[in-house]
């Protein structure tokens, strides 16, 4: 399949809640690129195509080595699709599920990346509002890249949230509460994957995502430092300050935080982290008359202009007054109405907090089970039932149940059958104040028209412009004497006759003039694409389009298959189009370090590698017994995956005997070692890919057997590897030819 004429599609790499993923090559700048591309049940809904095109606008226009390029965004027939760029590697989130726990060292580094990459967000007024480790990831070189800016919102003075969005073990405080959104609601969920990171654990876990939201909003984080007892007190202190509930209590910009994680990777047990001193929430209420209050804030003001003493940052400077003065004098009469005040206020604050934790998360579909949740839901507010699919009367009697009330509206629509509810005005499953007045929208059928006359136009152009009309289509080939191959000759239905969406189209398309004598399709599977495109020329047909696949059974540029079976009729000039093999995966055979690995280590360093073991053989050497010293083929050749490496194993120094003169003779005249040294033929580079011809060698001016290399075509790996074996130690001359034209000249050491 391709996406806007441009971009291939080769799989599928990932799912989320909003979209898929995947790996696509860019055929006009010729590179693997990443393809988001919004869910087919999404893309009618006006508020997920907004959030999808706020994704591209909003990382479109952020450039840094942290964060997950954008290149392209786009549109095609109701697909909604993003280009970014292709990361090859793993969540962070999966990262630390396989080690456990990271470091504090390695923690620190991937959280300064992160934190860079949020920073670059911030100066451009971006606030990603859903940091967690799924949407970080670990390239395969180790480049940590911030990713999905699916709910990012440009940051302004005045925006408020007003749905709780993000990951439900990572929100901030304010998000849950609905609140206002700044840079520290990313720097709060930065400091939760921090502790996940150092831990292995998020800090609040829960029945349900009502349950851990309102830790978040209530809850203290975990001690750290007896999940890690070796933390550093600056790394520490860092997390706390990161996920302080109070927003003016967290650092106020990111650059503050990545100059305390670069100090701490200095200075880790210094402790240089200031967090703000909480502020009394519960304090005693008193009641003044106006002189009283007039005094009191006099007192108070000044007391503010007061500076901080140097050195000190968070002390402010103690200067003693009268007691008569002393602003936090209360009158011991009014102590028990203070102290009751104080408690009416907590509890008050505590029942706004759960209603409107319910009500927002409640909105984004963020519930627990209804048995869970009905017992907490506030007084006079029920959940928004879902109305999808239910006939009139079937949505009467669920509404009155929860006491709402329902107004209908008719309209043409064909996800589902006449007279049954496809849209409500309030989303399934949020919480809503009782008696409130639903709008359900009641289809009236689907949009039907007069079916098209597709005749005359290409196959290509009639089949996109069915799929722009949402209907489907089917393809029925015939000869015409008239008509051009590939051209539609007749549709069906046609108009007056009616069709909606999802409706089938038949096309009738020529295949040009029958031909007594039609080009008979030949077997080119297995064969290399050069034969294959003889075969076809003599057949009277042509080689269509390629693609190609690795294949461990199938030659590199060979078919692994081919549009239309043997034996097929086509007419002459038919293209057929065919799969390519690129060959096995290809890797370098490791070095087995002559005289240090024994056998299974060799074999355990070979399987490693993807490769097998091979023959074994011993020979006499000045080695340790069992050593290996000797590789076919040798260190840095490239082999197909899972072809086999034979090795050399030394039987130690050669056993001295004790004979007589005549046999000692005999022996000193018989008796040689023996020498070798290896090369090497690359069929991709010294034969500069040749795929026939032959091919031979010569070792000091005399042939030897190439055996199945000799003919190129045959060739059972891509290179060809030699062994040559000497009594004696020198030079040796090899020279290759393919086709009696010289292609490898080099001198050989042997020893």
């Amino acid at each position: 399949m391709f996406i806007g004429d441009r971009y291939e599609v080769i799989s599928q790499v990932g799912s989320g809640g909003m979209s898929e993923v995947y790996k696509v090559k860019d055929h006009k700048l010729n590179r693997n690129v990443a393809v988001k591309v919004l869910k087919q049940e999404f893309s009618e809904d006006r508020n997920f195509v907004a959030k999808f095109r706020v994704e591209a606008q909003s990382a479109a226009g952020l450039s840094h080595p942290n964060i997950v390029s954008v290149y392209d965004v786009g549109e095609e027939n109701g697909i909604y699709y993003i280009v970014m760029e292709l990361i090859e590697g793993i969540t962070l989130k999966r990262y630390i599920q396989k080690k456990g726990s990271l470091s504090v060292k390695e923690a620190t580094s991937i959280a300064i990346q992160v934190a860079q990459g949020i920073e670059c967000a911030h100066n451009n007024h971006i606030i990603h509002r859903d940091i967690k480790p799924q949407n970080i990831i670990i390239s395969k070189e180790g480049k940590v890249k911030v990713t999905d800016f699916g709910i990012a919102r440009a940051a302004s003075a005045n925006t408020i949230n007003s749905n709780a969005m993000g990951s439900v073990h990572y929100i901030s405080p304010e998000q849950a509460r609905g609140g206002y959104i700044d840079e520290r609601s990313d720097i709060y969920s930065l400091g939760i994957t921090l502790f996940e990171m150092l831990t292995g654990k998020v800090p609040f876990e829960g029945d349900s995502t009502v349950s851990i939201a309102l830790q978040h909003i209530q809850g203290e984080i975990p001690d750290i430092k007896s999940m890690v007892p070796d933390i550093p007190v600056s790394t520490e202190k860092i997390v706390y300050k990161c996920t302080q509930k109070k927003q003016d209590r967290r650092y106020m910009k990111i650059s503050a935080l990545i100059e305390d994680l670069k100090r701490s990777l200095v200075e880790p047990e210094t402790d240089f982290v200031q967090i703000a001193s909480p502020q009394p929430v519960n304090g005693a209420t008193v009641m003044y008359d106006p002189k009283q209050v007039n005094a009191k804030a006099t007192e108070t003001e000044m007391a503010d202009k007061k500076k901080k003493m140097p050195g000190e940052s968070d002390q402010v400077a103690v200067i003693n007054e009268p007691d008569d003065d002393d602003i936090d004098k209360v009158n011991p009469r009014l102590d028990h109405v203070i102290h009751l005040a104080g408690v009416v206020v907590a509890i008050s604050f505590l029942i706004i907090v759960v209603m409107l934790a319910f009500y927002f998360f409640g909105q984004d579909n963020i519930s627990a089970t209804e048995d869970e949740t009905q017992e907490t839901l506030a007084e006079g507010y029920v959940y928004m039932p879902d109305l999808y699919g239910m006939t009139v009367t079937e949505i009467e009697n669920t509404l009155r149940e929860v006491n709402l009330g329902r107004k209908f509206e008719y309209a043409k629509d064909s996800s589902v059958s006449e007279g049954k509810c496809f849209k409500q005005s309030v989303e399934a499953n949020s919480v809503v104040e009782k008696y409130q007045t639903i709008t359900c929208t009641i289809s009236e059928g689907a949009n039907s028209f007069q079916a098209p006359d597709y005749a005359g136009q290409t196959m290509t152009a009639a089949q996109r412009a069915i799929t722009e009309l949402s209907l489907l289509y089917e393809v029925n080939y015939t000869f015409s004497d008239t008509v051009p191959i590939d051209t539609v000759i007749s549709s069906s239905p046609l108009a007056p006759e009616e069709v909606v969406p999802g409706d089938t189209i038949t096309l009738t398309v020529s295949r040009g003039k029958e031909y007594v004598a039609d080009g008979t399709v030949p077997n080119i599977t297995g064969v290399g694409i050069n034969e294959a495109i003889v075969r076809l020329t003599s057949s009277g047909l042509l080689v269509g389009s390629y693609s190609y696949e690795e294949n461990d059974n199938v030659a590199k540029d060979a078919v692994i298959s081919q549009q239309f079976k043997a034996g097929d009729k086509l007419p002459v000039g038919t293209t057929v189009d065919v799969v390519v093999s690129t060959g096995p995966s290809e890797v370098e055979v490791p070095d087995l370090k002559y005289g240090h690995y024994t056998k299974e280590k060799a074999e355990r360093v070979l399987n490693q590698a993807g490769l097998k073991l091979g023959k074994v053989t011993t020979e006499y050497s000045d080695r340790k017994v069992g050593r290996v010293i000797g590789q076919n083929p040798v260190a840095g050749t490239t082999v197909d995956a899972g072809s086999t490496v034979d090795i050399v194993i030394s039987g130690g120094p050669e056993p001295e005997t004790t004979t007589s003169a005549e046999e000692a003779t005999t022996t000193t005249a018989t008796d040689t070692k023996v020498y070798s040294g290896s090369f090497a033929v690359s069929k991709s580079v010294n034969l500069g890919g040749a795929s026939a011809g032959t091919f031979a060698v010569t070792v000091d001016g005399v042939a030897i057997d190439v055996g199945a290399y000799a003919d190129v075509a045959n060739w059972p790996t891509d290179t060809f590897v030699y062994t040559i074996v000497k009594d004696a130690v020198g030079v040796s001359n090899v020279i290759a030819t393919l086709d009696g034209v010289e292609v490898y000249n080099m001198s050989i050491q042997i020893n």
